[in-house]
C-alpha cells in the first residue's frame, strides 16, 4: 500500500485548515453558497437534496483495515451509521452537517484519505482494477501508475478548473474489470510487437446525457512518457473544451466535434512540444513507488484445492458462494474474496458502521490487513488463504456479506437516486428491492448467469445504466416516476452502450419486464451463451415483444 510522504501530509494538512476557515466564513455569512460553492467542491463536499454529503476517495480502489476502521467511526460520529461505495471506488456519507466537516477531514487525514478533488472540474479519483496485484492474468500492477498519476494531478496548476470533471482509469490485465473505456483517459497495459509492457491509450468515454465508448488515440505508448502524453491529451482538452455549456463539456464532446484523428494530431503535436519539459518517469522513481506496492510475504502454503472440494461437496450453500464470490490468485494456496454489498434486504453499496468494523477485524484476520473496493460497489479481499475460506465464510454469513451472487442479476448497481440527490428524476433503490424480490431463487440466479444490471435516477448516470446488460434509467413523466429500460450494455474489454427497449415504465412494471426479458433469454439462448451474447446474436425484437407484446412499440420516454 502507498503511504503518504511528508509533502502528502503537509499538504492535507494545510487543505483542512483552509477549509476550516472557509466553512467559518460560510455559517457567519461572510461567504454566500455561490462563493463558497466552488471551495466546498474542491474538497468532496456537495449539498444534496436534505443535507450536506462528503465524498472521500479510496484512491484505485485499495485500502487497509486502519482506514475502514476509520470510515466506521466517521459513519457513526458524522453521519447516521453508514456510508455507501460509489462506481469510482470512493465512499460517500450522505447525512454531514457543515460544521462539523473540517473536523471529520482531520479525522481522515490521520488515516491518509481526503476528500480533495472527488468533485470539481479536475481530475477525479482515479480508479483501477480491484485485484491489482493479485491476478493471474497481469502484466503489471496497475497501481504503480495510479499513484505516479495521482501526485501529478493533485493541485496540478493547469489542471485544476478544467472546463468539465475528468477520469481517469487504468488495467495491468487482459480482462477489464476497471471500465476503462468508459473514462475521460483509459490506460490498458499491453505487450507491443517487440514484447515490451506499454499502454494502449483511450480517449473520450463517459455516460451522463451523451454516452460515449472511448476511442484509442495511441496504440502503445512507454510507461516512461505516460505523464508527457497524459499531460498533452488535458492541455488540448483544457484549451479547446467548451465552457459555455455544461452538457457539452467533457472531453468527450471535443473528442467527437473534432474526430479521434484530428484530436490525435493536436495531442502528438503538444506531446512533442513539452516532452522535453515534462521529463519521461525516471526508472528510480518508477521503482520507488513500485516497492510501497511490494506483495507481502506469502507463506509456502500447501494446495488446499482437495479439501475445498470435501468441504464444498458437503456443503452446497458453501459451494454456491466458493463458485460466485471467490477468484484464482496468483500465488499457490492464496485465494480472492469478494464480499457483495447486494444481500436481498440492503440497499446495493451501502455498509453500516458496524459492518465496517467487522470487515476491518476479518481483513486483519483473514486478508493481510488490506481490502479492495471495486467499480460494482463491493469489497474484496486480495489476499485470503484457502485453508481459511470456509471459516471465513461463516463469519461472513451474520453480516451478510456472503452473498452468493457476484455477477448476477442481483449483484446491481445502483445510485442513491431522489432518496438523496436532488438532481434525480426518480428512486433508484426501490426499483432495486423490487427486483431482488422478483429474484430470490438461488439456483434460477446461478442457471441465469452473467447478467448484469444497473440503475441510476437521472441521466447523469451514475449508475452506469448505459453499460448494464439490462439498463435502468429514472425519468420524469408529468411528476410522475417512470424508467426507461436499455438492453446490451458492457463494460468490460467489449464495452457497448445499452439500447432502448421501449417506452418508460411505471415502478411497478419494472420487475416483470425484467422477469420477460430474463426468461425470453432462458428460452433463445444457446448452450450456455450469457445475455449479452445471446443478445448481440439475437437482437431487440423478442425481447421487445416480451415486455410489450409488440415489437412495434414505440421508443418515447
Amino acid at each position: 500500500m502507498y503511504r503518504y510522504d511528508e509533502f502528502d501530509h503537509k499538504l492535507v494538512q494545510e487543505r483542512v485548515q483552509q477549509f476550516r476557515h472557509q466553512v467559518k466564513r460560510r455559517l457567519s455569512g461572510e461567504l454566500t453558497e455561490d462563493q463558497f460553492k466552488p471551495l466546498r467542491l474542491m474538497n468532496g463536499l456537495y449539498l444534496q437534496l436534505h443535507a450536506y454529503m462528503l465524498r472521500v476517495n479510496v484512491p484505485y480502489g485499495a485500502m487497509t483495515s486502519r482506514q475502514m476502521r476509520k470510515f466506521a467511526h466517521v459513519a457513526r460520529t458524522y453521519d447516521r451509521g453508514f456510508g455507501h461505495f460509489t462506481t469510482r471506488q470512493n465512499i460517500q456519507y450522505n447525512w454531514v452537517k457543515l460544521e462539523e466537516t473540517p473536523n471529520l477531514l482531520a479525522e481522515l487525514a490521520e488515516v491518509e484519505v481526503t476528500g480533495i478533488q472527488s468533485s470539481g472540474n479536475c481530475v477525479r479519483n482515479i480508479t483501477s482494477d480491484h485485484y491489482a496485484g493479485r491476478i493471474k492474468d497481469e502484466l503489471a500492477d496497475p497501481r504503480v501508475y495510479c499513484e505516479l498519476l495521482r501526485q501529478y494531478t493533485v493541485l496540478h496548476p493547469e489542471f485544476s478548473f478544467l472546463p468539465r470533471k475528468f477520469k481517469i482509469a487504468v488495467t495491468g490485465s487482459p480482462k477489464d474489470r476497471a471500465a476503462v473505456a468508459l473514462h475521460d483517459i483509459g490506460l490498458r497495459m499491453h505487450l507491443n510487437d517487440s514484447g515490451k509492457l506499454g499502454f494502449e491509450v483511450l480517449v473520450g468515454g463517459g455516460q451522463g446525457r451523451t454516452p460515449v465508448i472511448a476511442k484509442t488515440i495511441r496504440e502503445w505508448l512507454s510507461p516512461e512518457h505516460l505523464m508527457a502524453y497524459v499531460e498533452a491529451i488535458l492541455r488540448v482538452y483544457n484549451l479547446n473544451g467548451r465552457r459555455d455549456n455544461i452538457h457539452k463539456a467533457r472531453i468527450k464532446i471535443i473528442v467527437n466535434q473534432l474526430g479521434i484523428d484530428r484530436y490525435r494530431e493536436l495531442v502528438d503535436q503538444e506531446f512533442d512540444r513539452i516532452k522535453g519539459d515534462v521529463k519521461g518517469i525516471p526508472e528510480a522513481e518508477i521503482q520507488r513507488i513500485k516497492a510501497y506496492f511490494a506483495p507481502p510475504e506469502y507463506e509456502e502454503l500447501p494446495d488446499f484445492t482437495d479439501k475445498l472440494s470435501t468441504l464444498r461437496l458437503a456443503d452446497k450453500a458453501f459451494d454456491l458462494w466458493m463458485s460466485s464470490n471467490v477468484a484464482e490468485h496468483k500465488i499457490r494456496g492464496y485465494a480472492i474474496v469478494n464480499l457483495t454489498l447486494k444481500a436481498p434486504d440492503r440497499v446495493p453499496g451501502d455498509i453500516t458502521a458496524t459492518a465496517m468494523d467487522a470487515v476491518a477485524d476479518l481483513a486483519d484476520e483473514y486478508s493481510l490487513g488490506e481490502m479492495r473496493v471495486n467499480h460494482r460497489q463491493n469489497l474484496v479481499f486480495v489476499d485470503v488463504k484457502q485453508m481459511d475460506l470456509h471459516n471465513l465464510w461463516q463469519k461472513l454469513g451474520p453480516l451478510e456479506l456472503a452473498t452468493p451472487n457476484l455477477g448476477q442479476l442481483t449483484d446491481m448497481i445502483t445510485c442513491p437516486g431522489l432518496d438523496y440527490c436532488n438532481l434525480a428524476n426518480a428512486r433508484s433503490i426501490p426499483v432495486a428491492q423490487d427486483i431482488n424480490k422478483h429474484f430470490v431463487d438461488v439456483d434460477r440466479l446461478i442457471a441465469i448467469g452473467d447478467f448484469t444490471v444497473n440503475i441510476s435516477g437521472c441521466m447523469n448516470a451514475c449508475g452506469h445504466h448505459h453499460v448494464g446488460n439490462v439498463g435502468i434509467l429514472g425519468v420524469d413523466k408529468h411528476g410522475t416516476e417512470f424508467f426507461q429500460l436499455t438492453l446490451g450494455g458492457s463494460s468490460d474489454e467489449g464495452a457497448s452502450l445499452g439500447d432502448r427497449l421501449g417506452r418508460a415504465l411505471p415502478q411497478e412494471e419494472v420487475p416483470a419486464a425484467i422477469e420477460a426479458i430474463v426468461d425470453t433469454y432462458m428460452d433463445i439462448r444457446e448452450d450456455d451463451e450469457r445475455f449479452l451474447d445471446t443478445y448481440r446474436r439475437i437482437g431487440m425484437v423478442p425481447f421487445k415483444e416480451a415486455v410489450y407484446g409488440s415489437a412495434d412499440t414505440k421508443v418515447v420516454v
